[in-house]
């Protein structure tokens, strides 16, 4: 972690935080603005391939459309017997608490005018396969465990990183989901 200090120039970490402000402070007066539809469409492809495609979502009271369609592709690796055309399931799973911690590390960073020069999120997660393969009934199907380790150079002190990571991760809406229950309903139409 390399901490330098006397900076004078205001923080710019490329977050627009006051438009995020902005949003809390009308959520007061319009709280409906506020409630959101994340939406997802996986299609098979072939094997354990599949595309997902991400366009479109409910937010501030209106239907909204990304600027372009992401798609993004899972598959499993070699060794399982399968092509490898993108990451696995579970490894997205651990890019997407990654990102939102760091997300909000930066956007928490903007918010006390700390100078971020690099973030760095190293994750792990722990799984034993006898669970997912139906060898062991009493083994668990996920993760048995996720590790974060942060690498960041920024203007402040060790304690304020930390407190930048702790905020992070007070708001990180992935991180809730993995550490929270969350109904699932699944369905065939």
């Amino acid at each position: 972690m390399t901490i330098t200090t006397g900076t004078t120039a205001p923080a710019d970490n490329g977050v627009n935080v006051e438009a995020l402000l902005g949003v809390r402070e009308a959520s007061a007066d319009s709280p409906e603005i506020t409630q959101f539809q994340w939406r997802s469409t996986a299609t098979w492809v072939n094997g354990t391939h599949s595309r997902s495609d991400i366009e479109g979502f409910y937010g501030f009271g209106a239907e909204q459309v990304h600027h372009t369609t992401f798609s993004l592709d899972a598959d499993h690796p070699l060794q399982f017997a399968a092509k490898d055309n993108g990451p696995t399931p579970v490894e997205y799973v651990l890019a997407a608490l990654g990102s939102c911690l760091t997300a909000g590390v930066a956007a928490v960073a903007q918010q006390r005018q700390i100078q971020l020069r690099s973030v760095k999120a190293n994750l792990t997660a722990e799984m034993d396969l006898q669970g997912i393969l139906g060898a062991d009934p009493d083994v668990r199907n996920g993760f048995s465990g996720v590790t974060v380790s942060y690498e960041i150079d920024a203007d402040a002190s060790p304690e304020d990183i930390r407190a930048l990571v702790a905020q992070s991760q007070k708001r990180s809406a992935v991180f809730d989901i993995m550490t929270n229950p969350t109904d699932v309903t699944v369905s065939v139409v």
